[in-house]
């Protein structure tokens, strides 16, 4: 595991503490949970423009992919 050190307003810290104390869970936990939640968002996001560029230029295919499931 790695220390980080993180340079917050004092106003943000503050925040951030009263949140981790709201919830239960101590300060370090809830940064690892907020950062888990990023890391997923980007990896989708990642995902879906990967995604985008297989499917670029093929829009006939698609269309036509979504026809039959839609049984038509």
């Amino acid at each position: 595991m790695t220390a980080l050190t993180v340079r917050l307003p004092d106003e943000k810290h503050r925040r951030l503490k009263a949140m981790a104390k709201n919830r239960g869970t101590p300060l370090n936990r809830l940064i690892d949970e907020v950062t888990t939640l990023m890391l997923a968002e980007y990896d989708a996001e990642t995902r879906f423009h990967l995604r985008a560029e297989n499917g670029a230029g093929r829009t006939e295919e698609g269309l036509a992919l979504l026809a039959k499931a839609a049984g038509k």
